[in-house]
C-alpha cells in the first residue's frame, strides 16, 4: 500500500539532507559571475523509496515520483548527442566506467544513455550495447591527445574532456553546464572549449563550435552574453559583454594553430566575415584614450569605468584578427586591426599597468583574477607582469586554498573559491615559464574534483567540491594548464605590423 504523502514528504527530505552530507553540493544559487537575476526555483522528479526498503540505490524509477528541490549535477550522462544530468542521490557510491560517461551504480549496475535515446537506462555490466558506448568514448580519446604528466593530471584531462565533449551540443552550443540556470552558452566558455579541443587534436569540435558563434553573432558584430543552446536567441535581456569580441577571435586564431594545415585556410575564409565584424566593432569602441568603455567584466557585473576583464581579451582579439588577416591576405584589414591593437596595448600599459592590473582603471574596486588575461595563451606577458601575478594571487587566496574572483566588496564573491580564477593562474604561470607553480595550483584545482571526478565551479569554506559539476570553462582552463605543462607552449596571437 502506498505511504502517506506526508511520510513520503518526510522520507523525501531525510533522504536529501544524506545525499547532502555524503555528496556535497551548494544549494540552488547564482551560477558563475553572478549569473542571477532572472533565475527562479526549478524543481524536477525524483523517485523515493518507500521507508524501510533495500533498494539498490540506482535511481531506476522503481518508486513513486514526486518533486524535489533541484540540486545542480555531479556528472553527466551522454551519447554525444543528447546529454543528461547525474543527481547527488545516484551518484552516491557510483563512478564512471574509465574512460567514460556510462556509471557504475552502487548496485554494480549500468546506468547510461544509448544511441538515439533521451532518457538513460539501467543495464547489467557489461551490457553489449553500453560496451559498444565505452568503445566509441575511449576511441575519441585516443584519436586526440590526452595531457598530464602523472596518472592523476591524465585521469582529470580525460574526465574534463569527455565532460566538455558531453556539455557540447550537435549544433556547436557549448552549455556551461547541465543544470538550469548553467544551460546556456556563453561565448567566453564556449571559446576556451574550443581552444581546449583544437590543443588536444579534436579539430572537429573546435571548428564547431567557432561555427556556432558565428552563426549567432550580431549584426553590428557583438554577441549576446549567453544564448539558448538552440541558437534561437537570449534567454533574457541581460546587457551584451564585448569582451567576446576578444574571446571569440582569441579561439579562432588557437584553433587555426592547430587545424590539419591541409584544409584550415579554406575553413578560415568561412570563419573570417565574424572575425571582421568582431575586430572592426572591438576597433571602434576604443575611447579617445585607447580603451573600452565601461561595460559588464567577465563576471557579467557592471563597472563604471574601463575593465581588465575586457580590455585584456580585446587586446587578444585585435591581435588574432590582424595574424588571422594576414594569413588571407588581407593587408589592409590587418594594418587597420594592428593600429587599434597598439592604442590599446598603450593605454593598458599606462593605465592598468601601474596598478597592478586590478579590476579598474580608477584603481577603486581591487585585485581581479583577469590579470592572468595578459599572460600566455592571451597576450605577450608585459614587464612587470609577474610581479602583478603573485600580488594579485596572494590578496586573492583564501585561507584553505584557492581564489575569490575578486577582492571589490562590491561584488557578489563570498568567502568560497572558484575554480575558473584558481586556474587562470595555473594557466598563467604555465604561459610564463613558472612551471613549478603553474603546477601547485593545478593539482590544488584537481584535488577538489568531486567523488566522480568532475571539475566542479566552485569549492566551499570546507574545502570541499560545490555548486554545479562539470563546468565546461573550468575544464577547458585545466585542459589547456596541462597542455602547457607538458611542454607543449601555447603562444598568445603576437601584435605586430
Amino acid at each position: 500500500m502506498p505511504l502517506p504523502a506526508v511520510l513520503l514528504v518526510r522520507w523525501a527530505l531525510v533522504t536529501a539532507s544524506l545525499t547532502a552530507a555524503a555528496f556535497p553540493v551548494c544549494a540552488a544559487g547564482p551560477p558563475a559571475g553572478g549569473r542571477s537575476g532572472d533565475e527562479r526555483p526549478v524543481w524536477y522528479v525524483g523517485y523515493v523509496g518507500p521507508l524501510g526498503h533495500a533498494g539498490r540505490g540506482d535511481a531506476e524509477g522503481s518508486y513513486a515520483s514526486m518533486p524535489l528541490p533541484a540540486t545542480p549535477t555531479v556528472g553527466l550522462l551522454s551519447n554525444a548527442d543528447t546529454t543528461e544530468g547525474i543527481s547527488p542521490f545516484t551518484a552516491k557510491g557510483a563512478r564512471y566506467v574509465p574512460q567514460s560517461n556510462v556509471l557504475q551504480l552502487s548496485s554494480g549496475r549500468w546506468k547510461y544513455l544509448p544511441a538515439g535515446r533521451t532518457a538513460s537506462v539501467v543495464v547489467p555490466a557489461g551490457d553489449p550495447a553500453a560496451l559498444r558506448q565505452i568503445e566509441r568514448s575511449r576511441a575519441w580519446l585516443a584519436a586526440g591527445t590526452v595531457p598530464g604528466g602523472t596518472p592523476e593530471r591524465r585521469a582529470a584531462a580525460e574526465r574534463a574532456l569527455l565532460s566538455m565533449r558531453a556539455l557540447l551540443r550537435p549544433n556547436g552550443a557549448v552549455a556551461a553546464g547541465w543544470t538550469p540556470g548553467w544551460m546556456y552558452s556563453w561565448p567566453r566558455d564556449a571559446s576556451f572549449a574550443s581552444a581546449a579541443f583544437a590543443h588536444t587534436g579534436h579539430d572537429a569540435e573546435a571548428y564547431r563550435i567557432l561555427r556556432y558563434s558565428a552563426a549567432t553573432q550580431r549584426e553590428d558584430g557583438t554577441w549576446d552574453a549567453r544564448t539558448k543552446l538552440d541558437g534561437s536567441g537570449p534567454p533574457d535581456r541581460r546587457r551584451w559583454q564585448l569582451d567576446a569580441n576578444g574571446w571569440v577571435p582569441w579561439a579562432t586564431w588557437q584553433w587555426y594553430q592547430a587545424a590539419p594545415r591541409a584544409t584550415r585556410r579554406a575553413r578560415l575564409a568561412v570563419l573570417y566575415p565574424m572575425i571582421r565584424k568582431a575586430a572592426d566593432r572591438a576597433a571602434a569602441s576604443l575611447g579617445p584614450d585607447g580603451l573600452p568603455p565601461a561595460s559588464p567584466d567577465y563576471w557579467e557585473l557592471s563597472t563604471t569605468t574601463a575593465n581588465i576583464g575586457t580590455a585584456a581579451p580585446l587586446l587578444a582579439g585585435l591581435a588574432a584578427c590582424a595574424d588571422l588577416a594576414r594569413e588571407l591576405d588581407r593587408p589592409d584589414d590587418a594594418a587597420r586591426w594592428v593600429r587599434a591593437g597598439e592604442r590599446l596595448r598603450s593605454a593598458v600599459s599606462a593605465r592598468f599597468a601601474p596598478l597592478g592590473y586590478q579590476r579598474t582603471v580608477d584603481g577603486r574596486h581591487g585585485h581581479d583574477s583577469a590579470v592572468a588575461f595578459m599572460a600566455p595563451p592571451f597576450n605577450t606577458a608585459p614587464a612587470g607582469l609577474s610581479r602583478a601575478l603573485d600580488s594579485t594571487y596572494e590578496a586573492l587566496l583564501l585561507p584553505r586554498g584557492g581564489l575569490t574572483p575578486g577582492n571589490d566588496p562590491a561584488a557578489p564573491w563570498g568567502a568560497v573559491a572558484w575554480t575558473p580564477s584558481t586556474s587562470f593562474f595555473a594557466l598563467a604561470w604555465a604561459g610564463t615559464g613558472r612551471t613549478a607553480k603553474a603546477g601547485q595550483v593545478l593539482d590544488w584545482v584537481l584535488s577538489k574534483r568531486n567523488p566522480l571526478g568532475e571539475l566542479p565551479e566552485k569549492v566551499d569554506r570546507a574545502g570541499r567540491p560545490s555548486s554545479v559539476a562539470p563546468l565546461a570553462w573550468t575544464g577547458a582552463i585545466t585542459v589547456l594548464a596541462l597542455v602547457a605543462l607538458d611542454g607543449r607552449p601555447l603562444p598568445p596571437p603576437p601584435l605586430r605590423r
